[in-house]
C-alpha cells in the first residue's frame, strides 16, 4: 500500500483521494432472519422482500441482504438469510414489514421468518408476525418459547412460522463513496471490487442493485415536485454544460451507498471499499458526497480511512 499526502490531496496506490467526508444520518433499523428448506428458497424470499427498497427518498424503506446463514446460525436449524431493513420511524418499519413479509415471505415456499435483534427492550420492538397472523382466518395459533412468541399460520404446504415481535435499534444511513474511472467499465470494475470487500463484514446493507448506484443524486431539482435529481456535477456527458467536479481523464462514475447498524460498521465497510477500489485498474479519483454537515451528524472522513 502506498499512501502519500499533499496539503489538500491524498493518494492511495496512486489514486487521488479527495480530502472530504461522507455524511450520514440516524435511521431506525431491524434485522430479519428468513429460513427455508434450502438456501435457494431462503434467498428467493429475501431478494423479493428487498425489492423497491433502495432509497427512502422514494421508497418506504431501504433494505438489503446482509449475508447467508448456515443452519447453525438460524433459530430453526435450516439454511437462512439475514436481511437488514431501515426506515425513518419504528411505526414506518412495522407497517412496511408487515406488508413485505406478508406478500413476499409468507407467499414463498417453505419459508419462516424470525427476529434478528432479540436483545431489544420491549418498547423498541415492532410487531410483524402479530400483524400478519390474521391471514390465518382464525386457524392461526401461537406458541411461546421463553420470552419469544411465534405465530403459526396455515398454508397450502403446511404452515408459515413468523415471530411476533422484532427488535429495532438506531442505525446509520448514507455512508458513501464515489468511484471515478478512466472509463465507465473501469469505474464499474472498481465499484464491484469495493462491494466484494464490503460484503466480507456484517452489520452492513447495500440497498442499491448489486450494491452500486449509477444514478447518483443531488438534493432538489428545477422541477419543484422532485426532492432529488441527477448529480450533474458527476455526469461525464454534462461536463460542458454544468460545473463539473470530474477530472478531465474521468469518463465514468459509480457510487456506493452504505447503511449499517453502527458507526464502526459503516466506517469499516467504507475503509474496505476505499482500499479495494484504489487497487483497481483505471481508477483516477475516489471522493464522497456530503451536504456541508447539514444532512446528518455522522461524518466519515476519507483521510481517516486510507491508513
Amino acid at each position: 500500500m502506498t499512501v502519500s499526502h499533499d496539503s489538500s490531496i491524498l493518494r492511495l496506490n496512486g489514486v487521488e483521494i479527495i480530502d472530504t467526508f461522507a455524511e450520514a444520518f440516524p435511521i431506525k433499523a431491524t434485522r430479519l432472519i428468513i429460513t427455508g428448506d434450502s438456501q435457494r428458497w431462503a434467498n428467493i424470499a429475501a431478494t423479493v422482500m428487498c425489492g423497491n427498497a433502495t432509497s427512502v427518498i422514494a421508497c418506504d424503506v431501504e433494505a438489503a441482504i446482509e449475508c447467508d446463514l448456515s443452519s447453525a446460525e438460524t433459530p430453526d436449524g435450516r439454511a437462512g438469510v439475514a436481511v437488514l431493513v431501515f426506515g425513518f420511524s419504528t411505526e414506518g418499519l412495522a407497517k412496511s414489514l408487515q406488508a413485505r413479509v406478508g406478500q413476499c415471505v409468507l407467499t414463498c415456499p417453505t419459508t419462516a421468518c424470525y427476529n434478528g435483534i432479540p436483545d431489544c427492550p420491549k418498547e423498541k420492538r415492532i410487531r410483524i408476525g402479530g400483524g400478519i397472523r390474521f391471514f390465518g382466518d382464525g386457524f392461526q395459533a401461537s406458541k411461546k418459547l421463553n420470552d419469544r412468541r411465534y405465530w403459526r399460520i396455515p398454508t397450502m404446504d403446511g404452515e408459515f412460522v413468523c415471530e411476533d415481535q422484532f427488535g429495532t435499534l438506531t442505525g446509520i444511513a448514507g455512508g458513501n463513496l464515489l468511484i471515478c474511472g478512466k472509463t465507465a467499465s473501469s469505474a464499474l470494475a472498481g465499484a464491484e471490487l469495493a462491494v466484494q470487500a464490503i460484503r466480507t463484514g456484517r452489520d452492513i446493507a447495500l440497498p442499491f442493485p448489486g450494491g452500486i448506484v449509477r444514478s447518483g443524486s443531488k438534493v432538489g431539482s428545477k422541477y419543484a415536485k422532485l426532492k432529488a435529481s441527477t448529480n450533474d456535477a458527476y455526469c461525464p456527458t454534462l461536463r460542458g454544460l454544468t460545473t463539473s467536479k470530474l477530472p478531465p481523464e474521468c469518463h465514468g462514475v459509480y457510487e456506493i451507498v452504505i447503511d449499517g447498524l453502527s458507526f464502526a460498521a459503516v466506517q469499516s465497510a467504507m475503509q474496505r471499499a476505499l482500499h479495494a477500489a484504489a487497487h483497481a485498474e483505471g481508477i483516477v479519483r475516489i471522493t464522497a458526497g456530503n451536504y456541508g454537515g447539514k444532512l446528518g451528524k455522522h461524518h466519515f472522513f476519507l483521510r481517516d480511512l486510507i491508513q
